[in-house]
This record gives structure tokens, sequence and C-alpha cells, in this order.
């Protein structure tokens, strides 16, 4: 009983002197505290820039999207227009009554698709 005892405490003194002689690191020189300051004025300048970087690419995102838009948005017309004009032409084949019902119902589908062209058209 005496040995574990003993063996014991040798273990726990020693651990007890063993940490106690931690050295601490010595605080740095000033050439080392104005390279710290430099690289971390660098690490900020550079998340500045990455973060003017990133605001730039979605504004051109933001403007690839929006002209293509425009562009379905113009091609949308264009081919209404285009119908409208076929159309009137099969209406121009026809006379009376049947004539002026064929130009409304054309007039019709050029509005109808006029107004489905602009749900494309980007909102300013």
């Amino acid at each position: 009983m005496n040995r574990f005892f003993i063996t014991g405490s040798m273990l726990i003194l020693g651990a007890g002197f063993a940490a106690c002689d931690i050295a601490t690191p010595p605080p740095p020189t000033a050439a080392e505290a104005a390279r710290s300051a430099d690289v971390a004025k660098e690490e900020r300048e550079g998340a500045t820039e990455i973060q003017r970087e990133q605001q730039d690419v979605a504004a051109q995102r933001r403007d690839v999207v929006e002209a293509a838009a425009n562009r379905d948005y113009e091609v949308a017309v264009a081919k209404a227009e285009g119908d409208y004009k076929v159309a009137k032409e099969r209406c121009d084949a026809l006379s009376g009554d049947a004539k002026t019902i064929c130009v409304d119902q054309a007039k019709a589908v050029l509005e109808s698709e006029k107004t489905r062209a602009l749900a494309l058209k980007p909102k300013d």
C-alpha cells in the first residue's frame, strides 16, 4: 500500500513540475508586429477586392439576363405581328361578315400574344 502511495505521489508531483515548466512564447519583436500588421492590411484589401469583383460579376449577370429577356420580348412581338399579317392576308380572301370576324379574331390573337410577350419583358 505504501508503495502505491509513494509511486502515485511521485507521478503527481512530477506532472505538476512538468506543467510548471512550460515556457511562454516571447513577445513579438517590432519587425514581427509590423509584418503581422502588413499581412492583416493585405488580407483586408484582398477581401475588399474580392467583394468588388463579386459585385461586378453579379451586375454583369443581371445585364446579360436582362438583355436576353429584352431579346425574347422583341422576338415574341415580331412573331405575333408576323402571324397577324399572315392571318390578315388569309382574311382578305374572304368577304362580308366572314372577313370582319376573321380580322377581329386575328386582332384578338395579336393583342393576346403581345400581352404574353410583356411577361417576358424585364421589370424596370
